[in-house]
């Protein structure tokens, strides 16, 4: 087992003079990771490249787990480093590499080398014929395919030598506060966990708040949605979780405003709920697990008419994805076996048997006045009591 693993990154390289920024916000987050891993490891960056280095006994498939959930990260590589102590060494050393990796010596392949130190005797071409030629003659049952191959052997020359050829796909996207934050309207549902997700991949730091209505959303429906927001924790980092009793607010709306234009009233001081949060925590936006025509209240209609009582922008990741498309990322990341049980949130509780599906914003706001008498106490109350979770 290797001691030292190269992590591979991708948009990052187009950053130009800011880069390091973003690099070194990518070794912050791979520390973070390393720290819930047993064992003693140090992580720096050296000429356009992360590494991750082993100091104690350590679990790999840990690791490796850890590492998966880092956004920033394409790939993460085994590498073997070796002292530069002249080519024929190398040529020796690679011999062994591939009989301590590659023990079944029966396969293509295809050499790739890079010449970082331009001082070194060969160039990349060259270093790729003659490293190729040695491993021919020491097994002749492997073969070089230089489209497909079977294994891709990386030597990188720089201070040291690396040399690899494995290489285990990370998850990709930026680093994790690289691009703001934002604050997540989160349920119970598959959708709003892979929405945090999805954002979260391209740089944004969350927060997220979760709308709660006793008696008639159990406890046990307030559980299933922190133990979401744990499971995308792994990939967001810590989340501040606020729980808002939405119960006083939503049984107003249901005695005061049209039955079917419920759901829309009531998304409508959901967000206004929210960006209240949002900007008090410096938040630049909302997050929601939205997609068109999914359900009556997220047609484009819908949509407009909530979007009207928010000035910060809303963004939703999942706007385009067909159904599956979400269900396969929930699998993908975890969060599907727990969005699945059966502890139902307010927005399924008070369900409309006819929901308006084209809502006109003038109509939708004159009706909200029924509201008037007593909705302003309402809404500074439930800012005032709500219930704060730090999820790590």
């Amino acid at each position: 087992m290797t001691n030292t693993y190269l992590i591979k990154y991708g948009e990052i390289f187009l950053k130009g003079k800011n880069r390091f920024i973003f690099e070194d916000a990518l070794v912050n987050r791979v520390n973070e990771a390393v720290e819930k891993v047993d064992g003693r490891f140090k992580v720096y960056k050296n000429l356009s490249r992360v590494y991750v280095e082993c100091k104690s006994e350590f679990d790999e498939d840990e690791l490796i787990a850890a590492l998966k959930k880092v956004f920033g990260i394409t790939a993460i590589c085994p590498v073997s480093v070796l002292e530069d102590k002249g080519f024929d060494d190398l040529k020796e050393r690679l011999v062994e590499y591939v009989k301590e990796y590659h023990p079944e010596a029966n396969f293509t392949f295809k050499m790739l080398c890079k010449r970082a130190r331009k001082n070194y005797p060969l160039n990349s071409q060259e270093m790729n014929c003659a490293l190729g030629e040695v491993l021919l003659n020491a097994y002749p049952d492997i073969k070089v395919d230089v489209h497909k191959p079977d294994v891709l052997i990386t030597v990188e020359v720089r201070e040291r030598i690396y040399v690899y050829s494995k290489s285990i796909p990370g998850p990709g996207g930026m680093p994790v506060g690289t691009a703001g934050k934002a604050m997540v309207l989160l349920s119970g549902g598959l959708d709003s966990p892979v929405a945090a997700y999805m954002i979260s991949k391209r740089g944004v730091k969350i927060d997220a708040v979760y709308f709660h209505a006793p008696p008639y959303t159990s406890e046990r429906a307030k559980e299933k949605v922190v133990d979401l927001a744990r499971i995308v924790s792994a990939y967001t980092g810590p989340i501040k979780l606020h729980v808002i009793n939405f119960t006083d607010i939503q049984m107003a709306i249901y005695q005061k405003c049209p039955p079917d234009e419920l759901t829309i009233i009531m998304r409508r001081y959901m967000m206004r709920i929210a960006e209240h949060l949002a900007k008090e925590s410096g938040c630049m936006g909302l997050v929601t697990g939205e997609s068109i025509g999914q359900v009556a209240s997220q047609t484009m209609q819908s949509l407009m008419c909530t979007n009207e009582v928010c000035t910060l922008p809303v963004y939703r990741p999942l706007i385009a994805f067909d159904k599956q498309d979400i269900v396969d990322i929930a699998e993908k990341i975890e969060t599907y076996e727990t969005s699945v049980l059966p502890y139902e949130d307010c927005c399924t509780i008070f369900v409309a048997e006819h929901p308006v599906t084209k809502p006109s914003p003038a109509v939708i706001e004159k009706h909200e006045h029924n509201l008037d008498d007593c909705i302003e106490e309402m809404f500074k109350t439930a800012i005032e009591t709500r219930e704060t979770i730090e999820i790590n």
